[in-house]
């Protein structure tokens, strides 16, 4: 597995890999990696003859009072992982190599989904998402690219700038990856203390008690919203950003489900904001 920092040899590589006629499959990550990313290699792994995975903590996503500077690294740890679940080559720039100029003088900006849910919590953060996937789709330049369901909004985000901006890659997504107890894997769990975890235990608990009232007959979004919301403040440390029930294909306002759902949550375990979700399929 190679290991690359400069654009330039990056895209070297992808060219000489496209001479070859192979394909490419690409997974954007923050690093601190778990098996949630690892799904994501695996599928690229089974769908292209080659996988880059990205190792990059984007300071633009993150606001001023977030965690840039604690986020979790560990680079040869996630070597040994990408290596072992079959990735061809890490890119890992620096940020001086993505951003010459920061903040940058160009930004990407998809308006209308990223308004609402996360968008409305953490402003600015979808525009810092848009635009570094944008710059490492034009530097990798795959046929594929593979995002997590658990970030949803984010993956909806990045196919509708695909698509506007006429990107020849297909947008994948793969499913939450769990723990054996149910909590959604994410790098940001390393923040919680072992109470906090479980306690987080909640956040999948309560989508669980919303998919059996659906499965009832329930399909009214108020009652839903409200068991989930319940079950959420049986947590006295726990804070709830949101619980939003929304259209799976634009996150449009529903009443009632009768269309394809995501049930979305987003809550503070003492200071880590963790987030999950759940499709609701309508046939």
């Amino acid at each position: 597995m190679k290991l690359i920092k400069s654009i330039q040899e990056m895209r070297s590589w992808t060219l000489k890999q496209k001479q070859l006629g192979k394909t490419i499959g690409f997974v954007p990550t923050m690093g601190f990696l778990h098996q949630g990313h690892l799904s994501l290699v695996k599928k690229a792994r089974l769908q292209n003859d080659a996988v880059v995975l990205s190792i990059f903590v984007n300071p633009m996503q993150f606001g001023p009072k977030e965690d840039f500077s604690v986020y979790p690294r560990d680079l040869e740890k996630d070597s040994l992982l990408a290596a072992g679940a079959g990735v061809d080559l890490i890119f890992y720039p620096d940020i001086s190599e993505i951003y010459p100029q920061y903040p940058p003088l160009t930004s990407v900006e998809v308006q209308g989904i990223t308004e609402e849910l996360c968008g409305k919590s953490r402003p600015g953060h979808f525009t810092g998402v848009a635009t570094i996937v944008t710059k490492l789709l034009n530097i990798v330049q795959p046929q594929s690219a593979y995002f997590g369901q658990k970030d949803y909004q984010q993956y909806l985000v990045i196919r509708q700038l695909a698509n506007d901006l006429n990107m020849p890659i297909s947008i994948e997504m793969a499913p939450i990856v769990r723990e054996e107890d149910g909590l959604a894997m994410s790098s940001r769990n390393a923040y919680l203390s072992p109470v906090e975890r479980e306690e987080a235990l909640a956040l999948n608990q309560a989508l669980e008690i919303c998919h059996r009232l659906y499965l009832s007959g329930e399909d009214r979004i108020i009652p839903l919203v409200e068991a989930i919301r319940t079950r959420l403040l049986q947590v006295p440390s726990l804070k709830i950003d949101y619980i939003e029930i929304r259209g799976a294909a634009d996150l449009g306002q529903l009443t009632v489900i009768d269309v394809s759902a995501v049930v979305a949550i987003a809550a503070y375990i003492g200071k880590t904001r963790l987030i999950d979700n759940l499709l609701l399929e309508v046939d």
